[in-house]
């Protein structure tokens, strides 16, 4: 019994020693990092937008002419054609107006005929006074009123045509009042709004009132909204490509067209300051066409939009994550675990990035291993010790 005491005694020592040397003296930990490997693979520098499609071209039929809407010759969804007859203002008014430009013109070449015939006459006489005058058979107070009679009677045939010329522009105009009582498509399109019914009446006395609006949907037009910081990386003939929102695994790809050069604020601003708040964002508007052949994208349609300012293929990648700061010479630093696991230094020249990845110029090679940060140590600490925990109940 004795000798079973002194073994239990001798097992409890030892347990006891081993406890304390791990307490005293413990386990050196090995430092843990989270790493990804350098790849191989393509990346895209863009910027985003939020867009808005409007069709490539769109106006508004309006009527020049006053009265009553007589008949409409379109209903909303129709396609026209260059020409064709969209509606009719009665034009009793206009018909009156063209009789009346042509009585007076009638008039005034009448009154020249007139006048033409009184010509005549005055020539005759000036002749024959001229004649008499020289055989000293007139007085020259006889003679001088022919003339000044044959001159008169000029003046007024010259002053006539004058208002034959004006009286022909009235009856010109007339006619062309007329005219603007039928209004005709100025292009071929789709009627996508009606906004004056047949019987109402317009005037046109002091705007142009509208009666439809047409517009050609087979090409659309995305008008991308950039903000002033992006703005500057953007020009024309970068690739660009959306979506919209009723489906947005279909990518809708296209050209940059232009930039506006100033914000659509501009035309609010009433005096000549154009400064702005500084709370208010500043965006310049990005325009590129895309085909339409099926109708499917419509007008005010959002669209999300990716501008593509450059990209690279099978090039050196790396988490942007792994990137540390630059050195002020055009390189960033950047820390790879070596074949020892021990972390290394390295200076890096980056290319493209896309806020997830970079591209690596030179400084790394595929399948090097970047550091991107340290495991939790005490995450470490507390699976040794629960290693050597004893299980519960002992």
């Amino acid at each position: 019994m004795n000798r079973f005491f002194k073994l239990g005694l001798v097992v409890m020592l030892i347990g006891v020693g081993i406890g304390a040397k791990m307490v005293i003296f413990p386990k050196t930990q090995t430092v843990q990092y989270l790493t990804e490997k350098v790849s191989t693979g393509d990346i895209r520098e863009t910027v985003l937008a939020t867009g808005t499609l409007e069709a490539f071209k769109q106006v508004s039929v309006g009527a020049q002419a006053s009265g009553q809407v007589k008949s409409l010759k379109v209903a909303l969804g129709d396609e026209v054609s260059k020409g064709d007859l969209i509606a009719e203002i009665d034009a009793q008014s206009q018909r009156n107006n063209l009789r009346i430009a042509e009585a007076d013109l009638a008039n005034v070449k009448a009154q020249r005929a007139a006048k033409k015939a009184t010509l005549l006459q005055a020539e005759s006489e000036y002749k024959r006074q001229k004649g008499m005058l020289k055989l000293k058979a007139t007085s020259t107070q006889d003679y001088e009123s022919a003339l000044a009679t044959l001159t008169g009677t000029e003046a007024d045939i010259a002053a006539l045509d004058a208002q034959i010329v004006a009286a022909a522009i009235d009856v010109d105009t007339a006619r062309v009042d007329l005219g603007y009582t039928s209004i005709t498509a100025p292009m071929d399109g789709v009627v996508v709004a009606v906004v004056t019914k047949e019987g109402q009446t317009v005037n046109a006395a002091q705007s142009t009132p509208t009666i439809v609006k047409l517009a050609q949907l087979d090409t659309m037009t995305v008008k991308a909204e950039v903000s002033e910081a992006d703005v500057v990386h953007v020009h024309p003939g970068q690739k660009v490509y959306f979506t919209i929102l009723g489906e947005p695994d279909h990518r809708y790809e296209a050209v940059l067209r232009s930039i506006e050069p100033a914000p659509d604020s501009i035309e609010d601003d009433d005096s000549s300051d154009t400064t702005s708040s500084e709370d208010e964002a500043i965006y310049y508007n990005a325009l590129f066409d895309v085909p339409n052949p099926d109708r499917k994208l419509r007008i005010s349609m959002t669209a999300e939009v990716t501008i593509v300012l450059d990209e690279a293929k099978n090039v050196l990648l790396i988490p942007e994550a792994a990137l540390g700061p630059s050195n002020g010479q055009g390189k960033s630093s950047v820390r790879v675990l070596g074949p020892d696991n021990r972390a290394q230094e390295r200076a890096v020249s980056t290319g493209l990035s896309d806020s997830v990845n970079v591209q690596i110029l030179d400084g790394l090679k595929d399948g090097e291993r970047v550091i991107l940060g340290e495991a939790d140590a005490q995450a470490v600490v507390e699976e040794e010790s629960n290693r050597h925990r004893p299980p519960m109940g002992f």
